[in-house]
């Protein structure tokens, strides 16, 4: 996400380095940048227009102190005015009333809206610690209530089951009920989508909220639809109590226009980013941590976290230990790491939040390709548990036979077999008291293009 936005704003304050004072003339075309850039991300206008005055107003004519350099200044600048216009703060759900707290979600076909039901119950269930309960009042969509029923199964809710031939009120009027009698901390109401030009939807949805009184009405809306997406979310924010937004998608979005587009159009908070396809797969929306991607700066909070929640410590301290009394750094030990950077997002994931990331060539960038690291653990599930151990004995007949196992080419397998040694040598160094930096220099260019060492 971003990626075209970053790229233009990186490169158009570099242009400022070397100035001792950011003036009128050396900030116009400055702007102008800023200002195309923008409107390519399908930022809307009058967002533009209001964010260029707001810079500019308190770019020109400002010191550059002591070390800063006016590219510096302005970043920060920019920086600021992101994070005010995304909103300031994260805004997380309002969950405090009698339960069950209803949480109704609305927004057009294929938004995403089953799929953020139950990538919402997991966040609920892990990060909250919620009982959750899940309905489908969609009776419109073929099998829309069996998908949401598969979905609550996947991430262990409560599913409330419903049938196509009911009326969408009487279902959530009877799942609010349920929710009580079985002391549900929050109910999940999936609704069909609808177009906000669509009156008779518009007047179900009008009803069954007038029906169940949630405290969170939540618009869902696919990101790629770009500044199309704040208006529809302002359409129906005129019908429905909206307070607050689910930008879904956001992965497949490299333009960013409606993240900086939604609050300032309607006036609601975002307050999640679905960013992928799995159940895990769901942010909250902090814009802080958003303004420091768009700029280049990484988000290092959202890697720390996502580090504390994923790695498995012990066998991150295992292998230090391992390695620390001098033994060798084998197959399964590989695996285990590529395994355990899959599970923090991949080097996709993890080069959105990396500083310094605007810094790296395109066409590195563009290697980055996390299926190669599907392909290492299967060249690795395809060796013994002797050879994962004893690499060295893997020769000839052993690499064909792993590479027909793996689905893969020998030249892989030898690949593979090559980062291995060099990492392996690296390691021992660092175990005979090597520091951090010698050992990833040690290890530069021995692991699959693209990541950043």
């Amino acid at each position: 996400m971003f990626d075209t936005l970053s790229d233009r704003l990186t490169s158009t304050v570099k242009r400022l380095r070397g100035q001792a004072r950011i003036t009128e003339d050396n900030i116009q075309e400055a702007l102008r940048e800023v200002r195309m850039a923008l409107l390519e991300a399908d930022v809307a206008l009058p967002v533009v227009k209001d964010f260029i005055a707001r810079v500019k107003e308190r770019a020109v004519g400002k010191e550059v102190l002591n070390s800063l350099t006016p590219g510096q200044a302005l970043i920060k600048i920019v920086n600021d005015e992101l994070v005010a216009l995304m909103g300031e703060a994260n805004e997380s759900l309002h969950l405090a009333t009698q339960p069950p707290a209803v949480v109704l979600l609305a927004g057009l076909q294929g938004a995403g809206k089953t799929t953020s039901v139950a990538k919402l119950s997991r966040w609920l269930k892990e990060k909250a610690g919620k009982s959750v309960m899940v309905v489908s009042t969609d009776v419109y969509r073929p099998a829309a209530i069996d998908q949401l029923q598969t979905l609550a199964n996947e991430v262990g809710a409560t599913f409330f089951p419903s049938q196509a031939e009911q009326n969408p009120v009487k279902i959530a009027q009877q799942a609010v009920d349920a929710a009580r009698l079985q002391q549900v901390d929050v109910l999940l109401v999936d609704t069909a989508g609808r177009l906000h030009i669509d009156a008779q939807m518009m007047d179900e949805i009008k009803q069954i909220h007038a029906a169940i009184h949630p405290v969170e009405t939540l618009f869902v809306v696919d990101a790629m639809t770009g500044q199309d997406a704040a208006n529809t979310a302002k359409a129906f924010g005129e019908a429905l109590p909206l307070t607050g937004v689910v930008l879904t998608k956001v992965d497949g979005d490299a333009r960013g226009g409606a993240a900086l587009s939604v609050r300032a159009i309607t006036g609601k908070p975002i307050k999640f980013l679905g960013v992928g396809e799995k159940s895990a797969a769901l942010e909250p929306f902090y814009p802080d941590r958003i303004a420091s991607r768009i700029l280049g700066m990484g988000d290092i909070v959202s890697l720390v976290e996502a580090a504390e929640e994923k790695v498995d410590k012990d066998k991150a301290a295992k292998l230090a230990r391992k390695i620390k009394k001098g033994k060798s750094f084998d197959m399964e030990d590989l695996r285990d790491q590529l395994l355990q950077m899959k599970k923090m997002g991949g080097m996709t994931g993890l080069l959105d939040k990396l500083p310094g990331v605007a810094n790296i060539p395109d066409n590195v960038k563009q290697q980055v390709d996390d299926r190669q690291f599907d392909r290492m653990v299967a060249i690795i599930n395809s060796m013994t548990p002797q050879e994962r151990r004893f690499p060295d004995i893997i020769k000839g007949s052993r690499k064909r036979r792993i590479a027909m196992g793996s689905g893969t080419q020998i030249q892989e397998v030898n690949r593979l077999l090559k980062q291995h040694l060099q990492m392996r040598k690296a390691m021992k160094k660092f175990g005979k008291g090597g520091n951090m930096k010698k050992m990833m220099r040690a290890m530069k260019g021995q692991m699959p293009p693209g990541m950043p060492f």
